[in-house]
């Protein structure tokens, strides 16, 4: 068994997983120095919304390319009455009262498709006048609250250039080549560190399918295709033909929201069936996979036949790719066709240099927890408290993942209970660590979040839910409980805490 013991860690990223290791990686006691890089001029990560911010140079159609690349800031100035930027600047060197904005795939109507019982971090409750399923601003607040002890860790509106290793060693060390965003462009700095993790998120370059006809079509009309990352509001669709395509949470909810200001019917092209969908909208006709784009009679053509005529809008909400533009030079290589980031262990640890981890890879997934629980590993494991599992089980753990998921887009799922199992293995993995003197909880240090039966019955019911509370309408706003939507957790050990294992 291998122990390492880092005194330098770098955090890419202070959304909430960037912040959730911040807090994890302090408590422990045992680093030198602890850097975040945030290249907003916030934390929150994608939870800031951006609703003038429209479109970016990575996004093509097709879009089949996940290498993506450093984004450009849009400099603005902040509003005195609200996070909402409200003036672009393009100034070679930024006014200083502008703040350095980066597109987020947030949308005005955005509300959590997870209750807030259940999505949030240990030791801090939601505003009680909240909703259920939280408004997007609403978890901007609480991910800033979450993060007030931490801010000094932070370098804001820094964006990461390249990490590259030192050498060749297996516990070696990264070089972090960084850019403030307020100096010239061609001014890095460099900073070596023991370890480095991850928390930059997966919602960057947006996939948008090779599907027969579709570059000609977005040549003839341009603009009339999209993605979901670009969304803001459902009027830009008013009194037009629409097609959605994707039935994922954002594909139920756009076209939901389009759906009451289009032409009618809304078309929504689906796989499957939805496991957020609510009562069928007459408003939308579900619809097989677009098959081809015929442009001169401006017509699509749907796999089981079916044929729309003088299509206006057509949203992709189809996700996103994997991407890791600033870690291009490592070998063996993380990115490949984009579905997932290669050589992984546990979806935690990149197993032929394990002083790079990544945290919320996995999808289907409850954030928040997650991170936590895998924060809680990864602090132990970098102080030297928890021993590396050997190179050897490391390595077999992606083949087998492989065989039983496949080497796509499903080997970063974990749907329930999977993410509830992986959560509390986690848990157990974390809980291993060497009791150390000084350190809270008797020494154990700060814990991880661990599942019992409330959250599992939870999780399993979130979907039914949120279907339930989608049905309610404009009167969803009132509700703050599950009670009200008439769910109810009646075993008396609601909330145990205790560690069992109960899958």
């Amino acid at each position: 068994m291998t122990t390492l013991r880092a005194k330098n860690i770098a955090i890419i990223g202070a959304g909430p997983s960037g912040i959730a290791a911040a807090k994890y990686f302090r408590a422990e006691k045992a680093f030198d120095k602890i850097c975040v890089f945030e290249q907003r001029s916030s934390v929150g990560g994608i939870w800031n919304y951006t609703p003038d911010d429209r479109d970016e140079d990575i996004f093509t159609v097709p879009q089949t390319d996940p290498t993506g690349k450093n984004q450009d800031p849009v400099w603005r100035y902040a509003s005195e009455h609200s996070n909402r930027a409200i003036k672009q600047g393009t100034d070679e060197t930024p006014d200083p009262s502008k703040i350095a904005s980066f597109l987020s795939p947030v949308y005005e109507k955005l509300e959590t498709n997870i209750p807030r019982g259940l999505m949030g971090f240990q030791g801090l409750s939601w505003p009680e006048d909240s909703q259920l399923f939280p408004k997007h601003e609403t978890v901007l607040a609480y991910i800033s609250e979450y993060s007030k002890d931490v801010h000094d860790l932070i370098s804001y509106e820094t964006q990461v250039i390249n990490i590259t290793p030192t050498d060749n060693s297996y516990l070696g060390k990264w070089k972090v080549c960084t850019h403030n965003l307020r100096q010239p462009p061609n001014q890095c700095d460099q900073e070596v560190f023991d370890a480095v993790i991850v928390a930059s998120g997966h919602f960057i370059v947006p996939y948008i399918p090779s599907i027969p006809g579709i570059s000609a079509w977005h040549k003839a009309f341009p603009n009339s295709i999209t993605h979901s990352k670009y969304f803001r509001q459902p009027s830009e669709f008013s009194n037009k033909k629409v097609i959605v395509v994707g039935n994922s949470a954002s594909g139920v909810d756009l076209s939901s929201q389009i759906a009451e200001v289009c032409q009618e019917p809304l078309l929504w092209s689906s796989k499957s069936v939805s496991m957020f969908q609510s009562s069928t909208s007459t408003r939308k006709q579900e619809c097989t996979p677009i098959a081809r784009f015929h442009v001169n009679s401006k017509r699509i053509e749907f796999e089981d036949g079916f044929v729309a005529k003088d299509v206006d809008a057509i949203v992709f909400a189809t996700g996103y790719f994997y991407s890791l533009p600033f870690l291009q030079d490592v070998k063996p290589p993380l990115i490949g066709d984009g579905a997932r980031v290669q050589h992984t262990y546990k979806h935690l640890l990149y197993a032929p240099r394990p002083t790079l981890a990544f945290l919320t890879l996995p999808q289907r997934i409850i954030p928040f927890p997650i991170a936590e629980a895998q924060s809680a590993v990864l602090a132990r494991l970098y102080s030297g408290r928890l021993c590396l599992p050997s190179k050897t089980e490391m390595e077999a753990w992606e083949p087998k993942v492989i065989k039983e998921m496949g080497a796509g887009g499903d080997f970063h799922l974990l749907p329930f209970p999977r993410d509830g199992e992986y959560i509390n293995e986690l848990g157990r993995w974390a809980d291993m660590a060497e009791r150390m003197e000084g350190l809270e909880n008797g020494g154990k240090g700060k814990c991880g979040p661990v599942w019992g039966k409330w959250e599992f019955w939870c999780r399993g019911k979130f979907p039914e839910i949120k279907r339930a509370f989608g049905e309610l309408g404009e009167g969803r706003c009132r509700v703050r409980t599950w009670e009200e939507l008439g769910f109810k957790f009646e075993d008396d050990e609601m909330g145990e805490q205790n560690g069992e294992e109960l899958i």
